[in-house]
Formats: structure tokens, C-alpha cells, sequence
């Protein structure tokens, strides 16, 4: 009696299984652990620009249990000055990206233009001095040059763009839940300048949209000095 003849996966049948725990990796890293985002607006200049691409840390803000899973999975709490993104409250289907200014229980007021904490005056290093106070006799806006005080509740954060004229914040929403922070940012890994034309659009509601192809303008483009900078 002849010995039977071991079984063998057909090629085809192998790289199919490739592809498919492939995607299975890829949709549980996207989901749980690390997600791509783009910078929309100018909001967050000058440390991040238009075009920059971000690899935001999803896991670092989840819970553990043990020592053990915090030596093999470290993770952390939301401080006062990690660039968050989270899903915008008035429309969670929505993705932002601001600084954590003020942590729960902490009052937060801007005069002109300057933060304060609990009464004290905020250093901000990152703005690398790019907010000036409003002058005596120049009428400061309101909500946006001064705000508050507010006390900031539990299980929220009060969020800022490091454009401080330009971006839409907790100053206008309102502070952050905790439930709606999706990860910390990391690092740039991509960073484009988009120069190409803009043309009018078409359709009900529409404004421009660029046109031309991306990867010719690939090299001219990126922004070789900021790859693979950490976020700070």
C-alpha cells in the first residue's frame, strides 16, 4: 500500500491567502493602532502646513491593565500640549487636528490674545513667538482675542490651532469630549506643496479644484526637509 501523497496548496490559492491576512493586518492597524491624515487647512501653522502628511498614533491613549501591558504596549494620558486628532463634535464624521491647551478641571481664559491657567499665564514655546499681544487702542476681537474664563469639564479638553487667527476651535465648539480623541500624531512622513493650477468647478455649491497629475508634480513638490520630522 502506497504511502499517501501529502497535501499541497495550489499558487493561486496561497497568494490569495496572502492577500487576504494582508488586508486583515492592514484594517486592524489602520483601526487600532496607527492612521494616515492629511492637513486640510492652515490652522495648525506654522508646525504643520497644508499637505502634510501625518502617521497618527492611535493606541498610545488605551488603557492598561497591567505592568506587564504597559512595558510591552506603553501608553500614556492626554497632556497639555500633544497635537490630537479627534472626530470634530458638531459633525463626528469629521476629522481635526488641534493642541491640547487646557485638561480637565482647569479654568482657561485668552486676554488679548494670551492664555492664561488657573490665573496663571501659559509659556508657549511651539508658537515660536508668533502671537503677539493686541496694542493698547486696537479693538481685539471678540471670542477669538479674548475668551472666558471657563472652566473646562471632566472627560474634556480644550482644543487650539496654533494659528490662533486663523482656526476654528474650542474657543467656537466648545471643549473636547475624551470619548472623540482618535490618537496622538507622530511623525510627518509626506509632506506636499500643491502648486497645481486651480480651475473653477461645476456643480451646485462648487469653487475650484486642481487639476494635472500629482506624480508629476511629485518631486517639485515635496517638501523633502520636512520627512519623517516628529510632530511637537
Amino acid at each position: 500500500m502506497s504511502p499517501a501523497t501529502p497535501f499541497r496548496k495550489s499558487a493561486l490559492r496561497e497568494y490569495f491567502e496572502s492577500i487576504v491576512i494582508a488586508v486583515i493586518l492592514a484594517l486592524f492597524i489602520r483601526t487600532w493602532i496607527v492612521q494616515a491624515f492629511k492637513i486640510p487647512t492652515g490652522s495648525m501653522e506654522n508646525n504643520l502646513l497644508i499637505g502634510d502628511h501625518l502617521l497618527v498614533n492611535k493606541f498610545v491613549f488605551g488603557p492598561a491593565s497591567t505592568s506587564l501591558e504597559q512595558a510591552l504596549a506603553p501608553t500614556t494620558t492626554v497632556r497639555r500640549g500633544d497635537i490630537l486628532v479627534f472626530k470634530y463634535p458638531q459633525e463626528p464624521e469629521r476629522d481635526f487636528i488641534k493642541r491640547v491647551i487646557g485638561l480637565p478641571g482647569e479654568t482657561l481664559e485668552v486676554r488679548q490674545k494670551q492664555l492664561y491657567i488657573d490665573g496663571v499665564k501659559l509659556e508657549e514655546p511651539y508658537l515660536q513667538g508668533q502671537i503677539p499681544v493686541v496694542e493698547s487702542g486696537v479693538i481685539a476681537l471678540d471670542r477669538r482675542d479674548n475668551f472666558g474664563p471657563i472652566a473646562v469639564p471632566h472627560g474634556h479638553y480644550f482644543m487650539m490651532g496654533d494659528n490662533r487667527d486663523n482656526s476654528e476651535d474650542s474657543r467656537f465648539w466648545g471643549s473636547l469630549p475624551d470619548a472623540y480623541v482618535k490618537g496622538k500624531a507622530m511623525i510627518i512622513y509626506w509632506s506636499f506643496e500643491d502648486s497645481r493650477p486651480l480651475v473653477p468647478d461645476t456643480g451646485p455649491g462648487a469653487t475650484v479644484r486642481r487639476v494635472g497629475s500629482v506624480f508629476l508634480h511629485f518631486f517639485s513638490g515635496t517638501r523633502w526637509s520636512r520627512m519623517f520630522q516628529k510632530v511637537t
